[in-house]
Order: structure tokens, then sequence, then C-alpha cells
């Protein structure tokens, strides 16, 4: 009965968010938006960080890679294919790196993905640099609306892709290397090939959520869409939620974007301050977070 009412719930704000545009002004489309890239941002890195336990902070590096691909493509080839090969590139590059990156654990992962994603972008600033060009402009791109529809599609399959897993075979296998990766490889458990497929998945989204983003700011520039602040952002909209459940990037993620715009235009200077106070609030009071606060508050009433 909870499945349900939560597949109609979610229905409904789908529902509400096909019909958004024809409702609201510019400014709230924008909004709309943004919330739809973090949702599909977070979602993706639920799939890895949130079931396996291994905490990446590089996502960023998936992000700006498919930005980059979109933009060295754009007027080359026709858009509905440079959006999935944005995609594509950066799960080949997930798939790549993933064998050697995802035999370390703990802290020592965090920090190699948070240094890949530095080197990757230096590495895309070098090669800017040497074909002479500092950043670019993209003419033409579609418009808000279209780029909205779009990104509204990533997040609902990125929703969708997370549920599924989470209680497929597969998901309970990355729950169990989360748990306790020794007893997961006794089990009979493919540790390192499900942690590789997981860590591909996990970049595919976010591939083509950049390069939707490169559409909408019609701008690259290569410190700005590798910035690590996306990483930082996609992890606190995780831990607010609840990492290891649909349900929590999308509550994660509308918390943080509705209080960003509320801090921008009220208390800019406060803005990161705040954000960091609020990070070590959930950390202390609720370490699975809203989801996880929710289902406990569930189980002690009935």
């Amino acid at each position: 009965m909870n499945g349900r009412v939560t597949g109609l719930t979610f229905g409904a704000l789908v529902l509400m968010a096909i019909i958004l545009p024809g409702f609201v002004d510019a400014y709230s489309l924008t909004v709309a938006l943004t919330l739809c890239m973090w949702i599909a941002l977070t979602q993706s890195w639920a799939i890895l960080s949130g079931m396996t336990g291994y905490i990446s902070l590089g996502h960023v590096v998936f992000y700006g890679l498919g930005a980059y691909t979109v933009v060295v493509t754009w007027q080359t080839i026709p858009l509905f294919i440079a959006i999935p090969l944005a995609g594509l590139f950066a799960g080949l590059f997930a798939f790549t790196i993933g064998t050697p990156v995802l035999r370390v654990r703990g802290p020592y992962f965090v920090i190699l993905t948070f240094g890949i994603a530095e080197l990757v972008k230096f590495v895309v600033v070098n090669v800017e640099v040497g074909m002479g060009k500092a950043s670019r402009l993209l003419f033409g791109a579609p418009g808000t609306e279209e780029i909205y529809y779009a990104m509204l599609f990533l997040a609902v399959v990125a929703t969708v892709l997370t549920w599924a897993l989470k209680r497929s075979r597969f998901g309970q296998g990355l729950v169990a290397i989360r748990e306790d990766e020794a007893a997961a490889e006794t089990i009979g458990i493919p540790v390192a090939r499900y942690k590789a497929i997981a860590f591909t998945i996990s970049a595919v989204i976010p591939g083509m959520v950049g390069g939707l983003m490169a559409l909408r700011s019609t701008y690259f520039e290569t410190l700005q869409v590798f910035n690590p602040l996306v990483s930082f952002t996609i992890v606190t909209m995780a831990i607010i939620g609840g990492s290891d459940d649909a349900r929590g990037p999308i509550l994660g993620a509308g918390m943080l974007v509705i209080l960003s715009e509320l801090l921008w235009a009220n208390a800019p200077q406060l803005y990161m301050i705040i954000l960091g106070v609020l990070l070590i609030a959930f950390v202390l009071t609720m370490p699975y977070g809203i989801v996880g606060y929710i289902s406990e508050k569930s189980r002690r009433a009935s």
C-alpha cells in the first residue's frame, strides 16, 4: 500500500511538472529546470555512493565531460545524438577508470575521486589553451522550455532507475557491499564487477545533464563547468534527503533549491555559512536524511 501511494504521488508530481511551463513565468521555470538538474545528478550519485557506501567527491567530472562533448560537437551533429553521446562518453570514461579507482576504499576513495576530477579539469584547460580557446559561445541553442522538458525526462529516468536498481538483485548486492564488502564477496557476490557497473551507470546521466546545461548557459568555461562545488552540492543534497532511497534525492534537492533561492535573495553573504550549518545539523540529528527520519517515525508509530 505504501509503495502504491508513493508511486501515485510520484506520478502526480511528474504530471504537474509536465504542465508547469504553461502556468509559470520564466524565472520560475528556470528554478524548476535547476531542480530537475539536481534531482538527476543526486539520483545518479546515489546509485554508486548511496548503495555501495563509496562516497564520491568527483561526480562533477562526468558532468563536465558531458558538457565538453556537446560543446565540441556543437552544430556538427544533431542534438538528439550529441546529448546521448555525452552520456556515453562519460560512461565510457567511468568504465575505463572504474577498476583501478574502485580498488581503494574509505577516505582514500573520496580523495582519489576529487583528484581525478581536478586532473581532468586541468587537462581540458590545457587542451583548450593549446587550441587557442579560453571559452566558447553556443549560438542558436534551444530555449529554456525545450531544455526543461529534456531535463525533466532525465530526472524521471534517473529516479525510476534508482528505484528499480534498489529493488533488484543487483541493487541488493550493492547494499551488501556497503554493509560488509568482505562478507559480500564471501557469499559469492562479484564485488569488483558490481562496483564497476554501478560506477559506469552513475556516470551516464550526469554526462547528459552536463550537455543540457551547456546549452542552457550558452557559454562554456572549463573552470566553471568542472567546479568542485557541483560535487559538494550533490553530496549535501543526498545527505539531507537520504542517499539510498529514490525519494531522498528528490526531497534533498527540493529543500536545498528552495532554500538556495531564498538565501540568495535575502542573505547572499550568509549563503554558504547557513548551508554548512544546515548540513552539520542534518548529519548530527538525521544521519539517514529526511527519508530515514520519516521511516523511523513510521516504524515507531506502527
